[in-house]
This record gives C-alpha cells, sequence and structure tokens, in this order.
C-alpha cells in the first residue's frame, strides 16, 4: 500500500477531526447565528421609553443582536407594518411598545416581559437560525387580565381599570352635581310618587352620563390627534394644577373670586325648569323636560368637573388601544360616574325624604376633588408614566383623602368662623 495515500486518505482526516473537535483549529464555513428585535414604539408613550435602555443594554450585552426601531403613532407607513407583522405572527396590534422576534411578538414592558424578550433573543442564537416567518407561528405572549365590560387586557393596561374606577369615583361626588339632583328631588317628593321620581330623577340621572361621555370622548379626540406633541401632557399638568387651586381655594374662600361652580346668573333659569317638571300635564312633556334640563345642567356642571376628565383621558391617550377600547374606558368610567347618583334617587324613592347638600358638604366636596387634582397633576408633570401603576393611584386616593380629613379637622379647631353650614 502507498503510504503517502495512507497518509492522504486516513491519518489526515482523523487529525483535523481531533483538531476541530478540541477547539484546535475551527471550522471558518460555519454559519453564525443572529437575531432580529423588531421594536415599535410611539412618541410619548412611557412604557416606549423605560424599553428603550433595556433595549441598549440588551444589543451590548448580544453583539450578534440587531434591533430595528419604528415608530408609529407619527409614522403611518410604521403603523401598518406592525399590524402586518403581528397579523403573520398570529396576533393583533392592540398597543406599544411591541416587540417581535422570531415569530414570537410580546406587547408591553415590565420585569418579566423584559426576562422574556431576552430569553428568547438567547433561543434565536443558540439555534443559529431565525424562524424567519417558517413554521408555526407562536401566539402573543402577554401578562393579561379579564375585566367585567373591558374584556382581556393587556399588561400594559392592567392598571387602566383601577385608575378608572378612582378617577371616576372621585370625579362622581361632584358638587353641582348633587345640588341640582338634590334640588330636583326635592320638589319631586311633594308629587308623593314613587313613579314619577324615579322615572324623572333616572331620566336625569341617564341623560347626565350621556352628556359627560359626550363631553369626555370630545377630550379623548383631542389627546389622540395631539398626542405626539408632548407638550400636551405638560400642557394638560399645568391645566390640572390651575383646577385644583380653584377648588382648595373654594374650601377656604367659598364663593370669593374665581370659582368652577354652576355660574349664579344660570341658576334662576335651572331652578325654573325643575318647578315645572312635577306638574307637567303628560308625560311626554314630563321626560322631555327632564331632557332639556339634564342637557342645560350638565353644561353648567362640566364646569366643576374639566379637571377629572382631562386628566383621565391624557392618561388614557398614553396607551396604545383600539378604537373600542378607548370608548369601552369612557363608558366604564361614566357608569362608575352616575352611581352616587343613581343612588341618590334610590334612596329617595324609597324614604320620599328630603335632603340637600349643604354648603359645607359642597366645600369638603370640593377640598377633596382639589387635592386629588393636585396630586394627578404633580404626577403629569414630573412622570406620567407613573400614572399607569395601580399602586400609585391607589396612594394618590389614600394621601387625599388622609389629607383632606386632616385639613377639616384643622379647620373645625383653629378656623370655625369659616364653617357655614346651610339650615
Amino acid at each position: 500500500m502507498n503510504l503517502g495515500r495512507l497518509s492522504s486518505h486516513v491519518v489526515l482526516p482523523l487529525l483535523m477531526g481531533m483538531l476541530i473537535a478540541t477547539g484546535a483549529l475551527a471550522e471558518t464555513d460555519q454559519p453564525v447565528s443572529r437575531a432580529t428585535l423588531y421594536f415599535f414604539w410611539g412618541e410619548g408613550c412611557p412604557h416606549c421609553a423605560k424599553a428603550k435602555p433595556f433595549l441598549q443594554g440588551l444589543g451590548t450585552r448580544y453583539p450578534r443582536l440587531t434591533v430595528k426601531s419604528y415608530e408609529v403613532f407619527g409614522n403611518e407607513e410604521n403603523m401598518k407594518l406592525l399590524e402586518n407583522m403581528a397579523k403573520a405572527v398570529g396576533g393583533e396590534a392592540r398597543g406599544v411598545p411591541t416587540f417581535i422576534i422570531d415569530g414570537t411578538m410580546l406587547a408591553g414592558f415590565s420585569p418579566e416581559i423584559a426576562e422574556a424578550i431576552e430569553a428568547r433573543v438567547k433561543d434565536v442564537l443558540a439555534t443559529g437560525e431565525e424562524m424567519a416567518g417558517k413554521g408555526a407561528p407562536r401566539p402573543e405572549e402577554e401578562v393579561a387580565v379579564s375585566v367585567p365590560l373591558l374584556g382581556k387586557l393587556s399588561h400594559s393596561a392592567v392598571s387602566l381599570p383601577v385608575f378608572t374606577l378612582i378617577i371616576a369615583g372621585l370625579d362622581s361626588f361632584n358638587p353641582c352635581a348633587f345640588f341640582v339632583l338634590f334640588f330636583l328631588l326635592s320638589l319631586l317628593i311633594h308629587a308623593h310618587s314613587r313613579a314619577r321620581i324615579v322615572l324623572i330623577g333616572g331620566t336625569f340621572v341617564l341623560f347626565s352620563g350621556i352628556i359627560y361621555f359626550i363631553f369626555m370622548a370630545a377630550w379623548l379626540n383631542l389627546f389622540l390627534v395631539t398626542r405626539s406633541f408632548t407638550a400636551i401632557t405638560t400642557i394638560a399638568a399645568l391645566i390640572a394644577l390651575l383646577v385644583a387651586v380653584l377648588n382648595i381655594k373654594d374650601f377656604f374662600f367659598f364663593k370669593k373670586g374665581v370659582s368652577l361652580a354652576i355660574p349664579e346668573s344660570a341658576r334662576p333659569k335651572l331652578f325654573e325648569r325643575m318647578r315645572r317638571l312635577p306638574g307637567a300635564a303628560s308625560l311626554t312633556a314630563m321626560m322631555t323636560g327632564t331632557v332639556v334640563l339634564a342637557v342645560a345642567a350638565n353644561s353648567y356642571e362640566l364646569l366643576c368637573t374639566a379637571g377629572f376628565p382631562m386628566v383621565f383621558t391624557r392618561a388614557l391617550t398614553l396607551h396604545r388601544l383600539t378604537t373600542a377600547d378607548y370608548y369601552l374606558y369612557l363608558a366604564f368610567y361614566n357608569t362608575v360616574y352616575v352611581v352616587p347618583l343613581a343612588v341618590i334617587v334610590v334612596f329617595f324613592t324609597v324614604t320620599l325624604g328630603s335632603r340637600k347638600l349643604s354648603e359645607w358638604q359642597g366645600r369638603i366636596l370640593k377640598l377633596v376633588s382639589g387635592l386629588m387634582m393636585l396630586g394627578l397633576g404633580l404626577v403629569l408633570l414630573v412622570e406620567p408614566a407613573l400614572l399607569s401603576s395601580a399602586i400609585i393611584s391607589a396612594g394618590l386616593l389614600a394621601v387625599t383623602l388622609l389629607a383632606a380629613f386632616i385639613v377639616v379637622r384643622l379647620t373645625r379647631k383653629f378656623a370655625p368662623h369659616l364653617i357655614h353650614t346651610e339650615p
């Protein structure tokens, strides 16, 4: 046998294999595994802002990772790209930030989602080949919660129901709305008809909610159009602070200076409309009069509570939701808003009693409203992303109620002359 041929056919391959196995010789023609992460974000989105430093660090830790970034709020083509890519992996573009890598889609941003993204990057780099759309698409990975009326909400919006409940609950204790409803029901008491109280009172509450919904929808659409302008959040925060100062002022100096209340000039017309309702000749006339009264009264009442709807709708537009979800949140808000008014109607119907909101009680409500608005305005001004935290929302409520309690107690003790309770 030829020793040269033996060496070339047996010894040399064995030697090459041993060198490769021990790492002494690398196979230069092996493909280098890479990964591509698509990052869709929106200008002014607080969750997106938090995701950017994480992605920068991710790119540093994994040099073979390519991050492709697309802003969607101000770029229609990027928005279409997000929708098409989401559809391709079996998901739906419902918000930002959204991350797509190797057939996997993740929505929102949190420590858990950050871990999921990094784990997926490691998997792709380890396999050495991206799916590139091949194979069965992976479902969208997100933390979700089911909420009555709102359905399944993604992690990025999981605290919105809590925030909505708190803000709408505070807004519902509206001294202007209470004033009008108490006066209307006190007139109906003299008719001694529970059916008439339920009919007129219920119609008034229903249309109050509808009008408030329309008002908030206008705020929502304004912020949707202008949400790419980061300065709009600062403007909303400054308006909220102004409303807060005026409401707190009304607790100490009621009806003095500028005030967010039903104008004195408008009250005689409202009173006259209310006095005519119990004596309406027909059911049609009574219902029509109630609707007209609700429209007129709520048009003035909007002066009392412009702050809460403005802050809420601005916070809502910081989340990228579907149009249906936006309006479902408004419906949820307004359902909570009318609950205290409906309770008042039920109370009067059952007891046929007459009670009206005193000036002192109205001033306390103004104080609570002003303190909460002060906190919301400061958060919007300093760090809007905090409004996405259920803990922060609940904390603001707790601090507001505690501060109001302390102020009321101190006022009773050291400035009793400021307290005026109507007979």
